[in-house]
């Protein structure tokens, strides 16, 4: 018997639940309580899809491994490649302080975007 009583379909929980909101916040109130629904919905959408082009930009950088790095030496070269930065004369230190400045600059450059 207590299986017939709760065999509601989907349709018909979205109109108790609606006929609840309705006496719960009165007709006044419920065009506001929609209006502050859609704006966080609104605002999750936008952090969504933000986390997301965030992750896309990761994806796409031009960093490709193709194997295990052994040395220090190998490390900044990939990483200096990376930037863009040739890499021969040039010793270990001068490459890390390329490095450090040119990843500086991206940091910057990002924080300026989201003034």
């Amino acid at each position: 018997m207590l299986d017939y009583s709760l065999n509601i379909l989907g349709t018909e929980w979205i109109i108790i639940i609606f006929i609840g909101l309705i006496m719960i916040l009165g007709t006044k109130q419920l065009p506001n309580a929609a209006k502050k629904i859609g704006k966080i919905m609104y605002e999750i959408n936008k952090a969504k899809s933000e986390v997301q082009s965030q992750m896309q930009d990761i994806s796409n950088t031009n960093l490709s491994i193709s194997g295990p790095v052994e040395t220090e030496r190998q490390k900044l070269d990939t990483i200096a490649k990376s930037f863009g930065v040739n890499v021969t004369e040039k010793s270990d230190d001068e490459l890390r302080k390329i490095i450090s400045g040119k990843m500086g600059q991206k940091n910057k450059d990002e924080s300026k975007k989201d003034i």
